[in-house]
């Protein structure tokens, strides 16, 4: 039986109102991690930039992504930042969140949200999701992208969330 392609749906957000992230660096990182790895024909990236609230919704239902990365700005309150129409920041409400995870969670296997302070997020998604993956607190771009490289990687070699979980925030050790 032939084993289905993981798609990752990487999506990021960089508002013109905040401080500028790496993020193209990231997404660099983790497409040449697992382009290096055994089972690189395994897995399907699939990139949105400047991520809007409202494109949330059919980029979940267009790639019915396994994995969603999301890379960009937290708030102290705990919520991601997307962009407005205008191109400023947006923070998605907590709640708003979880229900749309709650209502399009068929495929999706894990969820990373590689933003500072992005835990309380990630713990209401995990309601619905049974991998997800949070920063408690700042994180920096040297350390989102080392971790993203390592914990990519290891899929992409075949290991398990846990493991590829634990390499990344190994990674972010060594590299600092």
């Amino acid at each position: 039986m032939k084993k289905e392609v993981v798609k990752i749906l990487f999506l990021a957000a960089n508002p013109i109102d905040t401080p500028t992230l790496r993020l193209g660096e990231e997404v660099r990182e983790i497409d040449n991690a697992l382009r290096s790895t055994d089972f690189r024909d395994k897995f399907d990236l699939q990139q949105h930039w400047a991520v809007r609230v409202g494109d949330l919704q059919e980029l979940f239902l267009r790639h019915k992504p396994h994995i969603v990365h999301f890379s960009g700005h937290g708030s102290s309150e705990s919520e991601i930042i997307l962009e407005d129409n205008d191109g400023t920041k947006k923070p998605v409400p907590s709640d708003a969140l979880e229900l749309l995870f709650s209502l399009l969670k068929d495929n999706i296997q894990c969820v990373v949200l590689n933003a500072c302070y992005s835990e309380r997020q990630a713990s209401a998604i995990a309601n619905h999701i049974d991998c997800i993956i949070g920063m408690s607190r700042v994180i920096t771009d040297k350390s989102a992208i080392s971790f993203s490289k390592a914990f990519y990687q290891a899929l992409g070699y075949g290991r398990n969330v846990k493991t590829a979980f634990d390499l990344g925030c190994l990674q972010i050790d060594l590299s600092n």
